[in-house]
């Protein structure tokens, strides 16, 4: 029970430090997290390791929504 509570705690935290990224950086977390997990899908239903298929998703995600970030706007 409090090892959950522990959990939460700091994920709450975690997040709250989210509250004022800029489009950019905003856009760039939400594309590494959405990359990741498509990546970990991938190699997963692939047959590959699900941490290379996540960390090169990530990569992948964080640096298109890096670049698409400030097009957002226009």
């Amino acid at each position: 029970m409090l090892k959950t509570i522990f959990v939460l705690m700091v994920g709450s935290v975690l997040v709250s430090g989210c509250s004022n990224l800029s489009n950019r950086e905003n856009r760039a977390l939400t594309g590494a997290g959405l990359g990741a997990a498509g990546g970990a899908v991938i190699a997963g239903a692939t047959g590959g390791s699900l941490l290379v298929g996540g960390l090169i998703g990530g990569a992948g995600g964080a640096a298109v929504g890096a670049l698409t970030g400030d097009n957002h706007r226009r």
